[in-house]
């Protein structure tokens, strides 16, 4: 199910389901995107955990963070935009109403840690999500926010971005210009062009949903199987050890068994060799058994600019001069 696209005096509901934005940058990009989100025409709600602290490594109780986004599906807002990620997002899961978020379906925007919701909302309830820009991130409409806005609007094509960045961010100035000194140059294996449901995320936060009561992987791959599932990863404290250990247990646990083809992004460990095996090949070291198309190095992940991918999305992707072109089909 595709939620219905934004239109004018559209109400967004902020809210932080894993960290609030209370340090810098995130709280003043947090407090310049506000405005930003107010003059595109829509009415924002924000969150009462947005700002806050309290709980480990979040920004309150795994109650109350779920009592936030449970608030805001019952709500009058089309969509749910997560004002960052964070570590512990998990635990929210055991207090979250997946029967009522069917029964209100609205766009639940987020990335990271965001996979815990953006992955179990599409698989479980059928519903597309958007694994894209926080709100944060939109005190300048340029690249992810303004992709992930025009995902929102209902805009089809969205082709990967040209250059993109390594070395993090100046955290001193929390409106510093990024400096996009790299070339995409995404690596295709046998991937020309392939047509599936897109599902996926932060693979470090996938291998911890896996085999769990919320894991309904290989049934949503069922329910899709005329058109088929391409799986999107990138991952963010994952060497390339963990990647290898983390497909390993996705593999076992079938469910990469009926894949059309994998799309995997740039991790933030991009330039990991642990025990000389390299991001690249860790990824290659267990998918290259499913004899399905692979890309490598997208231009989406934890290295800024990330494209936004719409999970659940039926799309067209293209590998065009060492990068990808994505059309949604719905």
């Amino acid at each position: 199910m595709i939620p219905k696209y934004l239109e004018k005096d559209d109400v967004l509901y902020l809210v932080a389901p894993s960290f609030g934005c209370t340090t810098s940058p995130y709280k003043e990009r947090m407090e310049a995107s506000i405005p930003v989100l107010k003059e595109l025409g829509y009415d924002v709600i924000e969150g009462k955990n947005i700002y806050k602290c309290k709980g480990i490594a979040s920004s309150n109780t795994p109650r109350s963070r779920a009592k936030e986004i449970m608030d805001a599906f019952k709500s009058n807002a089309s969509a749910v935009i997560s004002v960052g990620g964070g570590e512990l997002m998990d635990q929210i899961l055991e207090y979250i109403n997946f029967d009522v978020i069917k029964a209100n379906p609205k766009w639940y925007v987020g990335f990271s840690d965001n996979t815990h919701l953006t992955y179990t909302i599409t698989t479980i309830c059928d519903i597309n999500t958007i694994y894209g820009a926080h709100a944060n991130a939109f005190y300048k409409l340029e690249f992810t926010s303004l992709d992930t806005h025009r995902m929102l609007l209902g805009e089809k094509e969205f082709i990967g971005y040209k250059k993109w960045q390594y070395e993090p961010y100046d955290e001193e100035n929390p409106f510093a210009e990024y400096h996009f000194d790299k070339k995409t140059e995404a690596i295709s294996y046998n991937f020309v062009k392939e047509t599936g449901r897109l599902i996926g995320g932060c693979l470090d936060c996938l291998v911890g949903l896996c085999g769990t009561k919320y894991d309904k992987t290989k049934d949503y791959i069922k329910r899709h199987k005329d058109e088929g599932v391409i799986f999107f990863f990138e991952a963010c404290d994952l060497n390339s050890i963990g990647v290898v250990r983390a497909l390993t247990q996705l593999k076992y646990a079938g469910w990469f068994d009926d894949v059309k083809a994998f799309v995997v992004g740039r991790n933030l460990q991009f330039y990991d060799e642990s025990f000389g095996l390299s991001i690249k090949d860790a990824y290659l070291n267990v998918l290259s058994s499913f004899k399905k198309p692979i890309i490598l190095d997208a231009p989406f992940g934890h290295l800024k600019p990330t494209l936004p991918i719409m999970c659940g999305g039926l799309a067209e992707i293209k590998y065009v001069g060492k990068n990808i072109k994505i059309k949604y089909l719905e």
